[in-house]
């Protein structure tokens, strides 16, 4: 019989080595049934304690009841198929055999960005999903959010992006706030879309001044060079998330860098789209 010491390196014993083999499957069974067991956990206690309807304040397990959730997203709006601007009939415009409407000022000065896909207007009752969303961390509506940008994107024809961003914040902006509001849209859309995020891909190396204060002539210069590109985006179609589209300087600015570094294509992802009605 061969004995061996806490010092031995000789462990080709197969009583020794088929032991090992026994013990590292049963450590991972427990690991995983524990894991199972915390995930049913937080699952029984998410459907047991009582939650409201972030809108309407009814009974609601989910962010939005059943009643809300089918209401007001995704509203049957005409919308400009470069910056979602929302469109009268009447003022509806082709470019050559293009199917797709754009407003005038797209066609006449077309911005940097190609596309932007936005769920609803930034009106009540939604606006008060992104004030809760920016400025109250309830990272839950980030997550609806996604969820209906990603079911409108599986109805349009709009390539699939190549890596979803989210617009970024000014170190200040990001250490007052604690998170950014746009990568808690982008993070969970990109796992839906299968396909990569990067927070990091795009960064804002110039801290501005609230574009919502601002008039439209002033955002575009407020945030002409704000931005700088870290990841290598040549040749790849880019997609930029962000919870409110106001004027489009901001992703207009984002996407001009984001070509300048080589970008191919850029789509914006809008939750909310403000309209000039």
């Amino acid at each position: 019989m061969r004995v061996f010491s806490a010092s031995s390196r000789d462990f080709s014993d197969p009583a020794v080595m088929k032991s090992d083999r026994i013990r590292v499957p049963f450590r991972t069974l427990i690991t995983a049934r524990a894991r199972g067991f915390a995930s049913a956990a937080q699952w029984l206690i998410a459907r047991a304690l009582p939650s409201q309807c972030a809108l309407c304040g009814n009974l609601s397990q989910a962010l939005l009841c059943g009643g809300c959730d089918a209401q007001y997203w995704n509203e049957p709006r005409l919308r400009c198929a470069t910056c979602a601007l929302p469109l009268a009939a009447s003022v509806m415009r082709r470019e050559r055999e293009d199917l797709r409407v754009h407003c005038a000022a797209c066609l006449e000065s077309p911005p940097a960005f190609n596309d932007t896909l936005a769920l609803a207007d930034y009106r009540a009752p939604l606006d008060t999903l992104a004030v809760e969303l920016k400025f109250r961390a309830r990272l839950a509506a980030g997550e609806a959010f996604a969820r209906h940008l990603h079911a409108l994107f599986e109805g349009c024809n709009l390539p699939v992006p190549d890596v979803i961003v989210p617009t970024p914040l000014s170190r200040a902006r990001l250490t007052a706030r604690g998170y950014n509001q746009a990568w808690a849209i982008a993070r969970p859309l990109a796992r839906m879309m299968r396909v990569h995020s990067d927070a990091s891909m795009v960064a804002r190396v110039r801290h501005t001044s609230a574009q919502s204060r601002l008039d439209r002539e002033t955002r575009r210069r407020n945030v002409a060079s704000a931005f700088a590109v870290s990841g290598d985006v040549r040749g790849k179609h880019i997609g930029v998330v962000d919870d409110v589209m106001t004027s489009g300087a901001t992703l207009d600015a984002l996407a001009r860098t984001l070509k300048l570094s080589g970008a191919r294509r850029v789509t914006n992802f809008v939750a909310l789209r403000t309209p000039n009605d």
